[in-house]
């Protein structure tokens, strides 16, 4: 990871299936991977997070949506703690899987 990035976790519960696609698409294209159905995993550059949180906050219902994006530093998510199957093996890929190993 470099200086001017940061690990970021974005988990979602969004209703609407447009605005949820819509979501989808914006952590795609920020270069998240999808790590459960409501939860994106990847790293993502300093200047680029409030432009992802702006884009998405466009999409959503503030009355019935919730959005969370926790940046994480790289020492700080070495902590993390995995127990179970801790990620769909379909929708994970190796670089995130990499992540943890």
């Amino acid at each position: 990871m470099k200086s001017d990035e940061s690990l970021t976790w974005i988990l979602y519960d969004i209703s609407n299936d447009k605005s949820r696609r819509h979501v989808v698409k914006a952590c795609k294209e920020a270069g998240l991977y999808r790590v459960q159905k409501s939860v994106f995993l990847g790293t993502v550059k300093h200047n680029r997070l409030d432009e992802l949180s702006m884009r998405i906050e466009d999409h959503i219902d503030e009355e019935t949506d919730s959005v969370y994006i926790f940046p994480m530093c790289a020492m700080d998510f070495r902590k993390v703690i995995l127990q179970g199957q801790a990620f769909d093996q379909k929708m994970v890929t190796d670089d995130v899987r990499s992540m943890f190993l």
